[in-house]
């Protein structure tokens, strides 16, 4: 009888283990890949790691400290897609890419609009964004949603909900954006993001490129609430 007690509590102690390699297989396999300082961009020289971020979101910034409220009018460039050697595309396709800047476009410029008045000219306290997709990923077909429900994948989202991270099988977007005085040229802020919806944000986790986009629009109201 003590042998077959020793051996129970054994099996039990292995359990949490267990649970534990399956949750960091799902994190080796699962994860999107993380922003670079893009070489291609404009601001790269400027660009360094950003010490104030520990999420993974900005992890690269130049900032010059301004104050926006000393402008109340922006130029949105139209978004551009990196063509860089090392973009994060993966195998997308161009016509998801494509898809994905216009849906950039259009957060981006209605977040900003109540703000800032939209223009087309450089003038003074006028501000020029310019916006750069510059990788993605989209949600794996069905599963993206189902591991939110399995075992191992619920543990393992319900711990990335709680800190801020990204979900199993869930599409994600990394963008750069540069912020610029418009009629001077000079570069005021540039950061790289990475965006993605909350693990539970479930109908995100439905269609291929709906995480991205959610992504886009919480990239989106995070910049309106910097430029306020």
């Amino acid at each position: 009888m003590p042998q077959i007690l020793v051996a129970s509590r054994a099996r039990r102690r292995l359990i949490p283990t267990a649970v534990v390699a399956v949750v960091c297989a799902l994190v080796a396999a699962c994860a999107s890949p993380d922003p670079v300082a893009y070489s291609g961009l404009k601001s790269s020289s400027y660009l360094a790691p950003n010490p104030q971020d520990d999420t993974g979101r900005i992890p690269f910034r130049y900032n010059t400290g301004m104050n926006w409220r000393d402008y109340d009018q922006i130029i949105v460039d139209p978004v551009a897609i990196y063509r860089g050697a090392d973009q994060q595309f993966g195998d997308m396709s161009e016509q998801d890419k494509r898809t994905l800047a216009d849906h950039m476009q259009r957060s981006f410029t209605a977040e900003l609009s109540p703000r800032f008045r939209t223009v087309q000219t450089p003038a003074p306290h006028t501000l020029r964004l310019k916006l750069t997709l510059t990788g993605a990923a989209t949600t794996t077909p069905v599963l993206g949603a189902l591991s939110r429900f399995d075992i191992a994948g619920g543990l393992y989202n319900g711990v990335q909900s709680v800190r801020g991270g990204e979900g199993t099988m869930t599409g994600s977007v990394i963008y750069a954006v540069e912020i610029y005085d418009a009629p001077s040229d000079r570069l005021l802020d540039a950061f790289i993001a990475k965006q993605y919806p909350n693990p539970y944000n479930i109908p995100s986790s439905f269609g291929s490129l709906a995480a991205a986009r959610t992504g886009i629009d919480k990239g989106a109201a995070a910049l309106a609430a910097q430029l306020r």
